[in-house]
């Protein structure tokens, strides 16, 4: 069985089902830092554009997880954690305004990770 290369944590599963019961299915972009610095933004599914250089990471909790070319490039040896914490969520994400926020986090592939993910993907 492959490797996630985006898993989530206990806290960002709570948050998530909170927000799926209110708003119905949604998605996470990867910002890549500009207006709301690099923080994971949830929409509704279907509410964000996805663009052709875009790459899936993955799914959590049956989420689709979006992330830029250009970003998977610094990323591709990583892992990615989508966690939750106190904070205030980003612009237009739908965890704004709940006093817990979506975070990403990650951890670098082990060297035998790495081979099994090369493996996978050739």
């Amino acid at each position: 069985m492959p490797l996630d290369r985006v898993i989530l944590t206990d806290a960002a599963r709570s948050l998530l089902d909170e927000i799926v019961a209110e708003h119905g299915p949604v998605m996470f972009v990867q910002s890549g830092g500009c207006c709301d610095g690099s923080s994971p933004m949830c929409f509704k599914n279907g509410d964000y554009m996805i663009g052709s250089r875009d790459i899936k990471l993955g799914e959590v909790a049956g989420a689709p997880v979006w992330i830029s070319e250009s970003l998977f490039e610094i990323w591709r040896h990583s892992q990615m954690i989508l966690d939750a914490g106190p904070g205030h969520g980003a612009g237009f994400s739908l965890d704004t305004g709940r006093g817990t926020c979506f975070l990403s986090r990650s951890r670098v592939f082990t060297d035998e990770e790495w081979a099994e993910i090369e493996a996978a993907e050739a």
